[in-house]
């Protein structure tokens, strides 16, 4: 949630902060706002609404100074408008700040009581306010008071008019990196922020701060002690947070799944023995063969890669294994035995819920193995061991690429250990041989993207749709209604399908489209008795079939043909569909694609 940047230097700041909330405002676009620092005084300016909003209404003239923070909004506390957009101030601070600050009520009482007036909804305004009561020339010192009496979550930017080339930083549970530069320091919630002007970043931990000048950076804990930390450097190029010619981000990422695909597994497979090398998994042969038990732990469309690497697991590597949200994990009390591995998977290495989870899991016992796309992030630097993706920057909220490239390291680390298990050399070959053919399966899928956008024209005035799967594809059924409602607002619902007897068929009718992945595998002939069902009811049906089913085709009103594969593999083919008839159907609708409403990328706070 919330975008965060900061630049102080010699250069003008202001077209510098704006540059970098553009590339944070899928973290959030409720509201943005600037601070411009000047020898004793400071020029802030906030605006409801996206970016944009806020640029209309910069005074340019004004905002002369070469330090100075920012801020795009996901809110929490208090609605989205101007009073409670970021920056805050209080006398001649100003703050910018991501997460939650839960004990604000208390403090909020306290300093209303020493004279402090509140402008806003929000529990940010309380933070600046108390680091203000604080403040006794030295605004590090004074961060630090502060901080060590909040409960809570935060990433924050902090500026004084009287100390006007310093920005000082902190986080606990929401993420910072600092991009060190020649001249001039950066401060940011995301490395995409700061690409354009240096590759050298330093990752912040938990409980620590940063101090930010023109000629150098400071790292500490929030309890002032000083810390030595590595300098790293992004290798990725700009181009690839740019749009490169199509309409949306999203559209963007889908149509490089081919590569993504391919990335995550380069490198990586043995076909000559049917095994699988993944150097970040640092657990001995011993210790993988003694795996007893696997929780998977995720949110949203990682929990749905999640399912699918269930499934896998289960299957090949013979592994009993659960899948939790982990959202839910630490409130209750989790039973961690001996042999536990937990496989921990979010796309930004940020998600505030997986991290306590993780956490939690590690307290009990569990060997953690990470999987996460960003590197340098939270749970990358804390898992025990871990595998990138290598899917690169998803910008778009809706995530695409990065789930089947969640789903191909799944499936390789299904082979790894099924390998030390019951998986034959010859089964584990032939699978690794398929993995190779996928990347070009997935562009004849892409290659009708036209043809969906035609269906998606039928249904793009609908109100409610149902996704049906079996198997392995019941977790792609639940991802393709989470696709529909994240962009284009329609009401959808996931159900494995022999489940739609057990009540959903009583919404069936001739208004309610049903798409139905009806993939050639096992369970074949009982989705055909279910298609059947649908179709006796008036639905409208929409499949996803394999090349050359004429049967299930000759039922449905709408029919989508992928290649076929073994269905270890089926998922990365079968969702492709789902998300370009999701993304059509939002665009026909009007809808913000990439910027979908109360969404944001990384979800930072609980």
């Amino acid at each position: 949630m919330c975008g965060i940047v900061g630049v102080t230097g010699t250069q003008e700041a202001a077209s510098i902060l704006i540059e970098g909330l553009k590339r944070l405002e899928y973290r959030g676009y409720d509201s943005a706002g600037i601070a411009i620092q000047r020898p004793h005084a400071q020029y802030v300016v906030k605006e409801q609404g996206k970016i944009k909003n806020l640029e209309a209404c910069l005074d340019w003239a004004q905002l002369k100074g070469t330090c100075g923070i920012a801020h795009t909004r996901w809110a929490t506390h208090g609605v989205p408008n101007r009073d409670n957009a970021h920056p805050h101030v209080a006398g001649k601070i100003a703050l910018v700040h991501n997460g939650i600050i839960e004990n604000y009520s208390a403090l909020k009482v306290q300093l209303g009581k020493k004279g402090h007036v509140f402008a806003s909804e929000t529990d940010t305004e309380v933070l600046v306010h108390l680091i203000d009561d604080l403040y006794d020339g030295d605004l590090v010192t004074a961060v630090q008071k502060a901080l060590a009496v909040v409960d809570g979550a935060f990433g924050i930017a902090v500026t004084h008019a009287d100390e006007p080339d310093l920005i000082v930083g902190a986080r606990r549970g929401s993420p910072l990196v600092v991009g060190v530069g020649d001249g001039v320091n950066f401060l940011a919630s995301d490395v995409a922020a700061v690409m354009g002007h240096t590759r050298q970043v330093i990752y912040l931990d938990d409980g620590e701060m940063v101090t930010l000048r023109p000629d150098g950076v400071q790292v500490m804990t929030i309890s002032n002690e000083e810390i030595i930390k590595e300098i790293q450097e992004i290798t990725w190029d700009l181009g690839r947070i740019q749009k490169g010619g199509f309409e949306h981000f999203m559209l963007k990422e889908i149509f490089e799944q081919p590569a993504t695909i391919r990335d995550a597994f380069r490198g990586r497979t043995l076909q000559e023995t049917g095994d699988v090398k993944l150097g970040g998994i640092q657990l001995t042969d011993w210790e993988l063969r003694n795996i007893r038990r696997i929780i998977i732990l995720a949110c949203g469309t990682s929990w749905h890669a999640g399912l699918v690497g269930e499934y896998m697991l289960e299957e090949y590597a013979h592994i009993p294994t659960e899948v939790e949200y982990a959202s839910e994990f630490r409130y209750r009390s989790p039973i961690i035995e001996p042999g536990t591995l937990c496989l921990v998977i979010s796309q930004s290495g940020e998600t505030i819920d997986t991290l306590e989870a993780m956490r939690e899991a590690r307290r009990r016992g569990a060997k953690i193995l990470g999987i996460t796309n960003v590197v340098g992030s939270t749970i990358a630097r804390e898992s025990e061991c871990g595998v990138y993706i290598h899917a690169g920057p998803e910008i778009g909220v809706a995530s695409t690429k990065a789930f089947t490239s969640q789903v191909t390291i799944l499936g390789l680390i299904t082979i790894l250990l099924g390998r030390r298990g019951h998986l034959s050399a010859d089964r584990g070959t032939q699978m690794l041989r398929e993995l190779e053919r996928i990347p070009s399966l997935v562009q004849q899928v892409l290659d009708q993207s036209e043809a969906i956008h035609e269906i998606a024209k039928v249904y793009a005035n609908h109100h409610n749709c149902l996704y049906l799967g079996r198997g392995v594809n019941f977790p792609i059924a639940l991802e393709g209604a989470l696709k529909l409602k994240e962009i284009s607002y329609i009401h959808a619902e996931g159900y494995p399908a022999a489940e739609m007897k057990h009540g959903p068929i009583a919404l069936i009718d001739p208004h309610m489209p049903v798409v139905v992945i009806a993939t050639k595998d096992g369970s074949y002939e009982k989705i055909v008795g279910n298609v059947q069902e649908v179709r006796a009811r008036h639905g409208k049906i929409i499949s996803i079939v394999t090349e050359g089913d004429t049967e299930i085709a000759a039922l449905s009103d709408h029919v989508i043909t992928i290649p076929d594969t073994m269905n270890f593999w089926m998922p990365l083919l079968s969702v492709i569909p789902l998300q370009l008839l999701a993304y059509h159907i939002a665009v026909i609708r009007g809808e913000d694609v990439d910027q979908p409403r109360n969404l944001a990328k990384a979800v930072t706070v609980e």
